[in-house]
């Protein structure tokens, strides 16, 4: 330890002959040709002459402490074991040097970057490094490190062993080399055929590769040279083929939605109504009872978990007009491209959960999803929402091995708090905080999915509380309004406060709504919640012309008040964005709150959060500075 003056201020070096790595062990020190030098005499001139003498090529005054100089020579320095005792003696022996330091030299890697023969992720599938949704190092001209993280779940040895994940689209191809050890034939079946082999029709132009495709992404076997590895290698998949008929019916959509809930513990849905940016369309009556029945008592009374594609309508669709991307009971996951950026054919809406990953914006042909194809191939080409949802699935496997007690809730609760904002950037919406501090995006939802965090919190997770629903208030009267002036209305609730179905911490919120415009396509609508934070429920979808059906009851719904008290006043405002005078009469609007009484783990949370935020950055390193300073004094003092 070295003491220098400055200004009546006591400056301390703590100069360690060892390094300390993050895991505690010691190592031996790295040493350098670079010296700290402290002269008598503090002029530039005196320094350069010193350095000339002892033999270094360069010097530079150091801007911090009283004649401080970094002597060093112009070639990269050479690392060593050993100290350089002849260079050090000589300096401390003449009388123009105060004190001498040699440098130790330690290791400090860039943030993001990464070498993928660097993660401990061996696989000999020939797909496997074009897979830059799982371990981004830059492929593809993508953001190094932006992907789901699924390394790190990998090595706390979670596969997505003894998971189940259901396909429902066009069929699977079993039979393929990538695909046939993972298959459940028993969860498996054709309800477009209605037989046990949901094997995807014949078709010239490979139409029906859709389901192939999303199975290889969540369960695709690792280290059998054979395409790519699935999110969850060792899970199982089942083929729902159900899409490939003329028409859906209810009965066909139900059928699928409930087949096997004790043996099925995951749905992904990569499909919904037309994404033509004027269809507003959801589950019909069995389709609706089926999903409320799979979170009720699917895998044993844990709830089934349905995951769903936000959809492909981009800026001319909003997904809070996709029934099925907009309910409570499903998993909405929205993606990002390579390098961290909306894709074109995203929609946004405010009740997207979470985002992962589709294809690349450049024209780079190894930018798509790389997995498996129909009769055997592989592809790099998949893309879209549609891949999106599977990489969620396998995630949310990786979780439920993790614990297989988790609910259905807990896993929306999961998604919520360990999705990250990355490096997702939106040119349009802005990431913004809630109520409670929790970070969100109207496009991305809470960010993309990190399966080595999520498999770590599940790992300690304990069970959400009840939960509770309440009609927090309704507006029946009629009110019209125009381009010219938005509506807005208000609502005050003490939400069910003093009731047994009392609602304290938010999960879903939906605003059941009945209008009518002279132009369905230029609606806007918004609503703020007590604590503040606006929810953008319906976007201009400037391809929709409908002007007498409107929405009747349609239940909009926002996942951004998650975790908030919903207690006080909430605001709507209606109007219309687009170039053309419009008209409107608004006819109701009722307020659904639904959450818990008792906070599953939002206060510690939200505290622990809270402080963070109060703290300014430069206090949150002088901290982090301190206990760095503490561990080296400790090792130090240990030593000797």
């Amino acid at each position: 330890m070295r003491e220098f003056s400055r200004d009546g201020a006591t400056v301390i070096l703590i100069l360690l002959h060892t390094v300390v790595t993050a895991t505690g062990a010691v190592e031996e020190g790295i040493f350098t040709n670079h010296f700290l030098v402290q002269l008598h005499e503090q002029t530039d001139d005196a320094a350069r002459q010193l350095a000339t003498e002892h033999g270094f090529d360069s010097v530079r005054k150091l801007p911090f402490g009283e004649g401080l100089f970094h002597f060093y020579p112009k070639d990269i320095p050479q690392a060593r074991r050993r100290r350089s005792l002849q260079h050090k003696q000589r300096l401390e022996k003449d009388h123009r040097v105060k004190s001498v330091f040699e440098q130790e030299g330690f290791g400090r890697r860039k943030r993001g970057y990464r070498d993928i023969n660097d993660i401990d992720a061996k696989m000999n599938d020939p797909l496997f490094t074009k897979q830059w949704y799982l371990i981004n190092t830059g492929q593809a001209d993508g953001t190094p490190g932006l992907d789901l993280n699924v390394a790190e779940a990998w090595e706390l040895g979670y596969t997505g062993k003894g998971v189940t994940i259901a396909i429902m689209d066009d069929g699977i191809d079993y039979l393929h080399p990538d695909l046939a050890s993972n298959y459940n034939a028993e969860a498996s079946y054709d309800f477009s055929s209605n037989d046990p082999y949901p094997y995807p029709r014949y078709t010239d132009d490979w139409f029906n590769s859709h389901g192939t495709r999303c199975a290889g992404e969540v369960s695709a076997a690792a280290n059998n040279n054979i395409c790519g590895v699935g999110v969850a290698y060792n899970s199982k998949v089942a083929g729902i083929r159900m899409l490939d008929q003329p028409f859906m019916t209810d009965i066909i959509e139900a059928s699928s939605i409930s087949h096997m809930p004790q043996v099925i513990d995951i749905y992904s849905a990569s499909w919904g109504p037309t994404d033509d940016g004027k269809t507003v369309d959801g589950p019909r009556e069995l389709t609706l009872q089926a999903m409320a029945d799979g979170v009720n008592k699917g895998r044993g009374g844990k709830g089934s978990i349905y995951v769903w594609a936000s959809g492909d309508g981009g800026s001319y669709d909003d997904c809070n007009c996709d029934g099925y991307a907009s309910s409570m009971w499903t998993i909405s996951i929205n993606s990002a491209i390579n390098d961290g950026r909306t894709a074109l054919y995203d929609e946004s809406c405010s009740s997207t959960l979470a985002s992962t990953f589709s294809n690349g914006r450049k024209r780079n042909p190894e930018a798509g999803v790389a997995t498996t194809d129909l009769y055997g191939n592989c592809t790099l080409r998949h893309s879209g929402t549609s891949a999106a949802a599977p990489e969620a699935a396998g995630v949310f496997a990786l979780a439920l091995e993790a614990n297989p007690d988790l609910t259905w809730r807990d896993m929306q609760h999961l998604t919520v708090l360990t999705s990250k904002r990355n490096q997702l950037h939106d040119e349009v919406h802005q990431w913004r905080r809630n109520g409670v501090g929790l970070e969100f995006n109207h496009l991305f939802g809470y960010g993309v999915l990190d399966a080595g965090g999520m498999v770590k919190m599940a790992k300690e997770w304990k069970t959400v509380p009840e939960r509770f629903h309440c009609v927090a208030g309704s507006v029946q009267e009629s009110h019209k309004f125009t381009s010219d002036k938005s509506l807005v209305l208000t609502i005050t609730t003490d939400a069910c406060q003093g009731k047994d179905n009392f609602v304290r911490y938010l999960e879903h919120v939906q605003a059941v709504i009945t209008v009518n415009t002279s132009r369905r396509g230029d609606l806007n609508i918004n609503m703020t919640s007590p604590a503040g934070t606006k929810s953008i429920l319906l976007s201009r979808r400037p391809r929709d012309d409908d002007t007498k059906v409107g929405f009747d009851k349609w239940p909009f719904m926002t996942t951004h008040t998650w975790g908030e008290d919903p207690r006080g006043t909430w605001v709507l405002e209606v109007g219309f964005k687009g170039d053309s005078p419009q008209r409107g009469i608004m006819k109701e609007w009722t307020l659904m709150l639904h959450g818990t009484q008792s906070a599953p783990y939002i206060d510690q949370i939200v505290r622990d959060y809270q402080s963070k935020l109060a703290m300014s950055k430069k206090q949150e390193l002088e901290e982090e500075l301190d206990e760095a300073v503490e561990r080296s004094l400790e090792t130090l003092m240990s030593k000797n």
